[in-house]
């Protein structure tokens, strides 16, 4: 009833208002996203990366389960990852809140499970997400990085820089150097994935095994082996015991026994053969394709809707700053550009370059290749004009692979309320011509 109450106030004229879609258009997509059989949704970062992103992935759920497109072939709520293997990292409880397996820390039994598997009590209070470590600095007094760049991919970038500049102690584990690296009291080089065995799991739960072509140069450690031996030298200083694994199929049968209806099936003989999905209890399991066909993970087994609704931007537009910025990649660069600004790739694409509607750049006077200034209330960066319709009127985007033209001087460091993660996508801007 709560959540139908909450949907009273959105009819296609409200929906058309808040979106700038047509309603006819609106209407369109319901009906045909109701009416086919099968039909999924995915979703990247446009989605979550708002102050209101979590609301929405809740909207795209309560979609879902209200047209029964949920726990068949063909269907289903599929978020695409960031980046390679994000999937795996959360299974095994790189988050704040969560245990490997998605086990909540909260849970007391879940804890006692993990307590006795691992022999050493576990905090049972949530930890912080990454937007909010980089707040609690100085009272945060070390941060180890791994494979993170955040000089380069935090918002309000100028910001963030400072604070690095007040943490006393920093690590940073990665392969190449970056922005965040001048920051580090120590670098640690670590291999790339051609240099290191493991695993890779993606965005339909499929474990997939990663093989090593290349020995790593020098110094060059795999990740798995620079954690252990400094859980090891640890635990050594603090006489404690401390278990060494030879390689990734140690860990892998460890996550194994830690995770049996999970993992369980699993093995590193079976992913030499081929790719398996969890959960996938047992070697004679295929591997679950489909979640979710019988019952869901509640007590009840039913799903539970989300009441939602909606909220404007953090920043909306103003006199002052009236168009807004929408940051994200382009296809030749990788994130913040340390793996890809390379020769070939800095051909294609050699420099920032600002997406601005036709009629935007009419109303300013700017012409295509023309250099700008691209200004938000946090900073200033410099880009070429990129004149084009495939940015809607009053929007402007722009990739943040330029560490010399950083988009995310000029980003927000507002945060989604459960999520944490910052609202990349609208920023109150203005372009300035060059003189």
């Amino acid at each position: 009833a709560e959540w139908r109450a909450s949907l009273e106030a959105y009819t296609l004229e409200e929906a058309e208002r808040i979106t700038g879609v047509e309603r006819e258009k609106i209407a369109l997509a319901a009906r045909l996203y109701a009416t086919t059989e099968r039909a999924g949704a995915y979703w990247a970062m446009g989605v979550t990366q708002h102050t209101k992103g979590t609301a929405t992935a809740q909207a795209l759920v309560n979609l879902a389960l209200l047209t029964g497109k949920v726990g068949k072939e063909g269907a289903g709520l599929n978020p695409l990852r960031g980046q390679n293997n994000v999937q795996g990292a959360g299974d095994m409880g790189a988050l704040p809140d969560v245990l490997p397996g998605y086990w909540n820390v909260a849970d007391q039994e879940a804890r006692r499970r993990f307590e006795a598997f691992w022999a050493t009590p576990l905090n049972p209070d949530p930890g912080l997400r990454m937007t909010e470590v980089y707040e609690a600095i100085p009272e945060v007094e070390a941060i180890y990085l791994i494979g993170e760049d955040p000089a380069t991919s935090e918002p309000h970038q100028d910001h963030l820089k400072a604070k690095l500049e007040r943490l006393p102690f920093l690590i940073v584990q990665d392969i190449l150097e970056n922005e965040t690296t001048p920051f580090a009291d120590v670098v640690l080089p670590a291999a790339s994935f051609l240099e290191k065995d493991g695993t890779f799991t993606n965005t339909d739960r499929r474990v997939q095994r990663v093989r090593r072509l290349l020995d790593p140069p020098g110094e060059v450690r795999p990740d798995w082996w620079i954690t252990q031996e400094l859980g090891r030298r640890l635990a050594q200083a603090l006489g404690r015991p401390w278990k060494v694994y030879k390689g990734p199929e140690g860990i892998w049968e460890e996550i194994r026994q830690a995770l049996p209806e999970m993992m369980g099936g699993i093995s590193y003989p079976r992913l030499e053969r081929e790719g398996v999905r969890w959960p996938c209890p047992s070697e004679e399991h295929p591997g679950e394709a489909v979640l979710f066909r019988e019952r869901f993970n509640t007590p009840s087994g039913k799903a539970r809707f989300f009441p939602v609704h909606f909220t404007p931007p953090a920043e909306t537009p103003s006199e002052a700053y009236p168009l807004t910025l929408s940051t994200g990649r382009v296809l030749f660069h990788w994130h913040g550009g340390t793996l890809s600004r390379n020769s070939r790739l800095q051909e294609a694409y050699p420099e920032l370059k600002v997406e601005v509607n036709p009629k935007d750049a009419q109303r300013l006077g700017l012409t295509d290749g023309e250099p700008v200034y691209v200004v938000s209330r946090r900073g200033r960066i410099r880009a070429k004009a990129w004149v084009t319709d495939r940015t809607p009127e009053g929007v402007v985007y722009a990739p943040f692979h330029f560490a010399e033209a950083p988009a995310n001087r000029l980003t927000l460091d507002a945060l989604d309320p459960i999520s944490r993660i910052p609202e990349y996508k609208v920023s109150a801007v203005r372009l300035e011509k060059v003189d």
